[in-house]
């Protein structure tokens, strides 16, 4: 099987079978069909403050074991340690690149990809060239985000790319997320959570609208509870970002 064949079969996999049941839409569901392991899989557990410590990382680590979350999701630097905590977990580690403002030389976000998936990152978070799409520059936004993608596809990892929402006209966010799904990627993702703003339901189902069915699309920035989380899903979401992942893991326990 090619590493491209074995990306597609891993995202197939990462998209819940829960969301596709009953309609066969991504994000449909009722609060009373969602249990929380269910729920711990549509979860990136993540942690990317500049300040955070090894020991903050490695208990990262053992909540996603713990919970069963779909990724860890750290800076590149926490990656190789990250990787080392998780082997035979079923963990994956998720890793950014151009992190957080988009604004890096593609050969240089390439080179962090590699990097990071050399580590062991399984799937990478990038930004777009933001200022570009601004320009209307949608080649250079396209062919910045297809290279990463090469990048990942080739090593069997899954890219997700970032359109920093909060910063963007409605039309420029549809742009931006047929931009990505013309380049290959396998998610759009909401935020960096960096910027001026994180997650919103009516982005979640704008990007939804705007990408179609088959595509996953990752929710960041500003989730906290079960319910944020429930209702991120039902808009499309079919991954969440978030580093309040073991309240709403509570927040799912005392709801079943």
């Amino acid at each position: 099987m090619s590493s491209c064949s074995r990306c597609e079969e891993r995202g197939a996999q990462h998209l819940p079978k829960t969301i596709r049941d009953d309609t066969g839409r991504p994000g449909v569901l009722s609060d009373a069909r969602i249990t929380a392991q269910e729920l711990a899989r549509y979860i990136d557990h993540t942690l990317l403050k500049p300040d955070a410590t090894y020991a903050q990382i490695s208990q990262l680590c053992e909540e996603a074991r713990q919970y069963g979350f779909v990724t860890v999701c750290v800076n590149p630097v926490h990656v190789r340690l990250c990787a080392q905590l998780l082997r035979g977990s079923g963990v994956g580690i998720c890793s950014v690149v151009g992190f957080p403002l988009g604004a890096t030389p593609t050969n240089v976000k390439c080179y962090e990809t590699q990097q990071a998936i050399s580590d062991g990152a399984t799937e990478i978070d990038m930004v777009i060239n933001i200022g570009a799409l601004k320009s209307k520059d949608y080649d250079s936004v396209r062919e910045d985000i297809a290279a990463v993608v090469r990048t990942c596809h080739n090593h069997g990892a899954i890219c997700k790319v970032i359109i920093e929402a909060a910063l963007l006209t409605d039309d420029e966010k549809i742009k931006a997320c047929q931009l990505a799904k013309e380049a290959g990627a396998d998610y759009v993702k909401t935020s960096t959570g960096f910027g001026p703003g994180g997650a919103t339901l009516h982005d979640v189902m704008l990007m939804r609208q705007a990408v179609g069915p088959d595509m996953g699309i990752k929710a960041a920035g500003g989730i906290r509870t079960y319910q944020d989380t429930v209702a991120m899903i039902k808009a499309g979401a079919t991954r969440i970002g978030a580093s309040a992942s073991l309240k709403i893991m509570e927040g799912a326990r005392s709801a079943s």
